[in-house]
């Protein structure tokens, strides 16, 4: 199969190609060249108009749910389902996102997010490419909408089980590192390629700089559920946005983050260690109402999901809205967007290789939006995943 876009203004790694064209066969990038060079047929044509752009697909790093569904749902059908709307969006890849649950609930979710990644996880949807584990191992002072009762001391024992539960899938974990364990589990992580992610923490700026010594590289939806920036101890969110070697994961909703504290923070992390998630939950995509986050009741009312006590609770933020708010919200150009939303996260997750911009011989993972950033077309290895209107 055979798909070949044409007319089109095309965001490759390091420069914008004016009216050019892209050939995918079968998964991948074939060709890429100037309109005037493009093969004649292919077994499907897309011909843009002068406000479309072509950009390489998204990459979702932090995300539970969408559409009704739930990575906690512990069914494949539900991985499933997410997979099949995220293209809605423009994500091409993801990391279903756990919680903190019981150990048991969360097993039967790493057992089923690898079975479907093993036998199911398909072109024409949004790829699996691992588990990120957020929780349990967690501060209960800055748990947010992670259930306290569930909560416990980073376990090295318990994780080597989840992980062999899961066939090794686990890419990212999410963890307090100044809890008892939690540095020889950041130790661990490093040593193994998994990214430890300083979240729901009250790390100090000291314990925060020390978690990154020992090789965290990645702090979970900076600024929220962390130590913040006071003038005498600069917390987790200060010592992430000072050290080089920290990515910072961003909900750029205008809801978790201020715009005034995203242009700060872009302005002092950069385009270049700065990620773009959505931390969505099942609410995303579907009305106003009463929906659940680990057993939570939540509350979804316009661009919000709360719990009954009024903690944020995840979001309903889609990735296409992302790019456009954080160009609206900092003057960034789209390629820094499109850097944030899919260049760094596969730089991040060791697969650059194969994901995360548009090359030949990498993955056909591709999005088409309009100069109003709604997504036209969305491309997963090379297989069409969704039109739209």
């Amino acid at each position: 199969m055979t798909i070949l876009i044409k007319n089109a203004t095309i965001y490759l790694d390091d420069s914008i190609l004016q009216d050019g064209y892209i050939l995918i066969d079968g998964e991948t990038i074939k060709e890429i060249g100037p309109a005037h060079q493009a093969p004649e047929q292919a077994d499907d044509v897309l011909t843009l108009t002068s406000n479309e752009v072509v950009l390489p697909g998204f990459i979702d790093m932090h995300i539970h749910g969408a559409g009704g569904s739930d990575a906690m749902d512990g069914t494949e059908e539900a991985v499933a389902h997410m997979a099949a709307i995220l293209p809605r969006e423009g994500t091409t890849s993801f990391l279903p996102t756990t919680m903190t649950q019981s150990p048991r609930n969360i097993e039967q979710a790493l057992h089923t997010i690898d079975q479907y990644s093993q036998s199911d996880n398909i072109p024409g949807r949004a790829d699996v490419i691992g588990i990120h584990l957020e929780g349990p191992f967690v501060n209960p002072s800055k748990a947010g909408a992670q259930p306290v009762q569930y909560i416990m001391n980073p376990d090295l024992q318990l994780f080597k089980k989840w992980e062999e539960l899961s066939s090794n899938s686990i890419k990212q974990v999410t963890l307090a590192p100044e809890e008892p364990g939690g540095r020889e589990l950041v130790e661990y992580l490093n040593e193994k390629d998994i990214i430890p992610s300083i979240g729901h923490t009250g790390a100090t700026y000291q314990e925060a700089m020390e978690a990154i010594s020992l090789g965290a590289s990645q702090a979970t939806h900076l600024f929220n559920q962390m130590t913040g920036l006071h003038h005498r101890d600069i917390g987790a969110a200060g010592a992430s946005l000072m050290n080089d070697a920290i990515y910072a994961e961003l909900i750029v909703d205008g809801i978790h983050v201020s715009p005034e504290m995203v242009k700060l923070s872009l302005k002092l992390k950069g385009v270049d260690r700065t990620i773009l998630i959505t931390d969505a939950m099942r609410a995303k995509g579907l009305s106003d109402g009463k929906y659940d986050l680990g057993g939570q009741d939540v509350f979804v009312k316009g661009k919000e999901a709360r719990l009954e006590d009024g903690a944020l609770a995840g979001s309903i933020l889609k990735m296409n809205d992302a790019i456009k708010n954080i160009i609206t919200f900092t003057g960034c150009s789209l390629r820094d967007a499109v850097q944030m939303a899919a260049a760094n996260p596969a730089k991040q997750l060791n697969i650059y290789d194969k994901k995360g911009s548009i090359a030949i011989g990498k993955d056909a993972d591709i999005v088409i939006l309009d100069d109003d950033y709604q997504v036209r077309t969305t491309i997963c290895r090379g297989k069409i995943a969704y039109r739209g209107e």
